[in-house]
């Protein structure tokens, strides 16, 4: 009853010998088992910019509702099942969230890539986020790599980490802060509003209550975003939405936030918060740099490693 086992488990021993098991992160995490890996993804998200360059700011936003729910283990990208109810319909990403076939797409041409499948879509999702940056113009910064995937997601966990466009000043530092961020991850980080487009529901407070917007700027916004009805029309989120630099900061300082949270960390009345938003509207190189470092940071948040969690074979469905 045992003559087939030694072959068998030899083969199961070789397959997984080639799977890197490190419980740290590392830039060169998938250079032995797969060097094809990180070409295979680029290669997609510059296709799918090249058909819509909004979806750089849809692949961009999906890392970062992953990371803040539970951390960076792909559990934004589960479909609900009958054990549980997954982050796709959470309020901050019901009919919000896109860029999930982009997501199917990098992982068969990785997997096909690499002959298996050895890149998590944890993984898959830092790196095609890093991509968008560095394609639509911004920093070309190394991904920390080695996440693995979760075997569960969780709606409620997503409504309570998500941080909604309507936040405060203090209640977004708060939650930056209880993700292991600080301030200046929260500025430089919330600048990914500088590419991609905002629906009518997540700016209609701001342009019809709020009193430190730009008069003009503001009735621009409503000609597209009625007080009733319209909620899913869409309005760049700056002037140059398909490109990644630093006119963010600056609208910032004509009150041309669109979103009120954007407009929160600049109130010109001296904070540390407006003095990183002067600097960075004033220097892109620094920008660039702290960014980088910043989805560094936060792409550190509670990741899955070494013998946790799995390497999905499906980014939607655990195996």
């Amino acid at each position: 009853m045992f003559t087939s086992t030694p072959t068998s488990f030899s083969l199961l021993v070789a397959a997984t010998s080639m799977m890197p098991t490190s419980a740290k992160l590392s830039s060169g995490f998938y250079n032995k088992v797969c060097p094809q890996a990180l070409p295979a993804i680029r290669k997609v998200v510059k296709r799918a910019i090249s058909q819509e360059p909004r979806i750089g700011a849809s692949l961009l936003r999906l890392h970062f509702h992953d990371c803040f729910v539970n951390g960076c283990d792909g559990s934004v990208l589960l479909d609900d099942t009958a054990n549980f109810t997954g982050e796709k319909t959470a309020f901050p990403n019901l009919n919000s969230i896109r860029g999930f076939n982009v997501i199917d797409d990098i992982k068969k041409a990785v997997d096909k890539a690499c002959y298996k499948s050895v890149v998590s879509c944890a993984d898959i999702l830092a790196v095609a986020a890093r991509d968008s940056v560095s394609i639509l113009g911004g920093p070309d910064y190394e991904v920390q790599l080695g996440r693995r995937d979760a075997r569960n997601a969780s709606v409620n966990d997503a409504n309570r980490n998500l941080p909604p466009p309507f936040f405060s000043f203090s209640q977004l530092l708060s939650n930056f802060q209880a993700h292991g961020l600080n301030l200046k991850d929260l500025v430089v980080l919330s600048a990914a509003h500088t590419i991609g487009l905002a629906r009518c529901t997540s700016f209609r407070a701001r342009i019809y209550n709020d009193t430190n917007i730009d008069p003009k700027f503001a009735a621009s916004a409503k000609y597209n975003c009625p007080t009733t009805g319209g909620d899913n029309n869409t309005r760049p989120l700056d002037s140059t939405t398909r490109h990644f630099d630093n006119v963010y900061f600056k609208a910032l300082l004509q009150q041309k936030g669109l979103l009120h949270s954007d407009q929160e960390l600049y109130k010109n009345n001296g904070t540390d918060s407006d003095k990183l938003v002067l600097k960075y509207s004033r220097n892109s190189e620094s920008f660039s740099k702290d960014f980088a470092n910043s989805m560094i940071n936060m792409g550190n948040i509670k990741p899955l490693t070494g013998n946790n969690g799995e390497v999905r074979l499906n980014c939607r469905k655990i195996n």
